[in-house]
Order: structure tokens, then sequence, then C-alpha cells
């Protein structure tokens, strides 16, 4: 079971409202969908679970959001201080999930073509031969992606949208599935950029890793857990065909007109407090908080949206897409108001 009073005091940032699994209890149908091997569906996410498990010590949450975002096809952006876990998270989800993965160092001088990939002249056949940037793989680990400029972070926009990079004219299209998981310093740190909206809007959730409890920061001061070597040690539990499944499953998750219209109240609402709110969740962030409730009810073994699934995603998917209009309240205060204000029935 996730304990989610010890969550949320190492993640700040999350509101009184979240909600998670109990992945040790869920109950599943006899008739539920398999992905095609020995395992169902819900063993595979216990074992996915577990295995991350061992590197990272009470960070149930953030590893169930990180598998929420991906089989909801989307992009993960993590805010927090240096040397909490974020790029060890990435890592290990590529790893345990059989996907390729790719490492970026964003730095000051980083180039878009860093990125994206590069023309050079090839002398033996006298043409261009096009070399392949990083973003060419499943998972991109954007480390520190506040610390280049606007327009070597914009470099990731198409390839985030549309998943494909267009350079010197010509379109290549990206691997599948294809996941950007970025991390990010604090905005008051020495040699940082902010990320724009209209790159913040392309994540699907941002997230918070907090500080380890006191029992697992003392395991690791004495040397007892070297995640380092957990890291190396990790296994392979899923493989590409199983990741898309997942993310076929999610889409064929049923939401009822009920919660869609629910949705939709939250988004008028925060259009029309333009009080409270600097401006309102626009249409891809509805689309955005919908392909997330679907993940997280295959993550819940459910083949149905509930209610409380739209409450426990909000602040994840939506926490980053709006400020309040005079800044005297937080985003988690933000998202508290909008629920409160907002009835689920009518």
């Amino acid at each position: 079971m996730i304990d989610l009073t010890s969550a949320r005091q190492n993640n700040a940032t999350s509101p009184d409202r979240l909600t998670s699994s109990e992945f040790e209890h869920i109950e599943y149908g006899d008739d539920y969908i398999s992905t095609g091997d020995d395992l169902p569906v819900r063993d595979k996410i216990k074992a996915v679970m577990n295995e991350i498990r061992t590197v990272l010590y009470g960070k149930d949450l953030q590893i169930c959001y990180a598998l929420c975002c991906i089989i909801g096809r989307g992009h993960l952006l993590m805010d927090d201080v240096p040397g909490v876990g974020k790029t060890t998270l990435a890592t290990l989800m590529a790893k345990v999930l059989g996907l390729g993965s790719q490492r970026i160092q964003f730095t000051s001088d980083l180039l878009p073509s860093d990125i994206t990939g590069v023309s050079v002249y090839d002398e033996e056949n006298k043409r261009f031969k096009f070399i392949a940037g990083p973003v060419f793989t499943q998972v991109l680990i954007a480390d520190e992606i506040n610390r280049t400029t606007a327009k070597t972070q914009s470099a990731l926009l198409e390839a985030m949208a549309e998943f494909r990079v267009t350079t010197e004219g010509m379109s290549r299209d990206l691997p599948v599935p294809f996941f950007v998981v970025a991390t990010q310093n604090p905005d008051n740190q020495i040699g940082t950029f902010p990320l724009p909206e209209s790159q913040m809007d392309r994540f699907l959730m941002r997230i918070s890793m907090g500080y380890p409890d006191a029992s697992s920061e003392i395991k690791l001061l004495r040397g007892e857990m070297n995640f380092k070597a957990r890291l190396a040690g990790a296994a392979e539990i899923l493989s590409t065909p199983e990741v898309l499944e997942l993310q076929r499953m999610a889409d064929d998750v049923s939401i009822a007109d009920s919660i869609v219209e629910y949705i939709h109240r939250l988004l008028t609402y925060t259009r029309e407090s333009s009080h409270i709110f600097s401006y309102g969740i626009s249409p891809r962030g509805g689309l955005a908080l919908i392909q997330a409730v679907k993940a997280w009810a295959i993550l819940e073994g459910r083949d149905y949206v509930e209610p409380d699934d739209v409450q426990a995603l909000i602040y994840p998917v939506w926490s980053h897409r709006f400020v309040s209009v005079d800044g005297s309240m937080t985003q988690t205060e933000l998202i508290s108001h909008l629920l409160e204000s907002v009835p689920v029935v009518v």
C-alpha cells in the first residue's frame, strides 16, 4: 500500500486531495486483459513497481505518476533541487520498461542541433549525411532542461508534440514510444532560464521528488543503499511491445459523459475566474487530464474512469498550466480552491 501521509510529507507540492493506488491489494476481474505473455497486467505493473522500489525508497507516488505518464503517452517534468533522485528515476523507468534511452545534460552553450542532429559532408560518397541527435530514442532524459536557453529548449517542441523532428527541410519520425523525462532546478538558482509557457504545456505532468524520508536517508548516509550498483543491476521487466499494449489499453478505457462534463466545468471555472487565475486552462490541458485519468485507471486495475481519478491527477497535470493573478495563492491552493468550488455532480 502507498502511505499517502508519508508521500505528501516527502512531496511538499502535493495537495491534500491527492489519492493513489494500493498496488498490493488491487482486485482484478478474472477477464482482465493480459499483455500477451505469462503474466497479466496486474502482475506486470506490480513487478515494475517493485523493481523500481529496490533503488528508490519511499517514492511510490512519484513512481506511480511516472508510470501513468508514459502509459498516457505524455511527457514528464520533474521540478526539484539537485540531488534528490530525478535523473535516477528517469533512468530506472527506461531500463525497467525495456526502452532505449539517451541522456542530454543541458548547459548554456548547448545548441538545437546538439539535440536534433546535423548533416555533415561525406567526402567518400560526395554527399551530405544526416547524423541523428540524441532525440532519436524512446526515452529522452533532458537533464536540467532549464540550464539552457529558450532557443535550445524549443528544439524539443516539435518532437514532444508531433513525435517527429524536422531538420533542413526534412521530417523524420521518432521511435515509438517516445517519452521525454525532463528535470529542472528551481528558477531562483544561478544559471537557469525559465521554460516558456508553451514548452511547459507540452508536459503531461509536473511532479516533485522531495527529500527522502529519515530512515531511507540514514541508510544512504551509512552506505547501506548503494543506489548506483542497484541501478546497474535493475532488471528489465517489460518490453517495447508490452509498453505499447499498455498505451493501447489506456486509449480503450471508458470515461462516462458525466466525468467529461465535470472536467469541462473545471476548465470553465478557470477561464471565468479571471480574478483568481491569470489565464484559464486550454483544451489541450483538458485533453491531457483525460489522457492521465485513463492511464491511472489502468494502474488501478480498471477499464473505466472514476471521479476520484480526476482529483488524484488534477494537481500534477494542471499545476504547471496556470498561476494566480496577484501571486497570493500557491498552485496547491489554486487546485484546492478549484476542486472545492466546482461540484462533481450538478
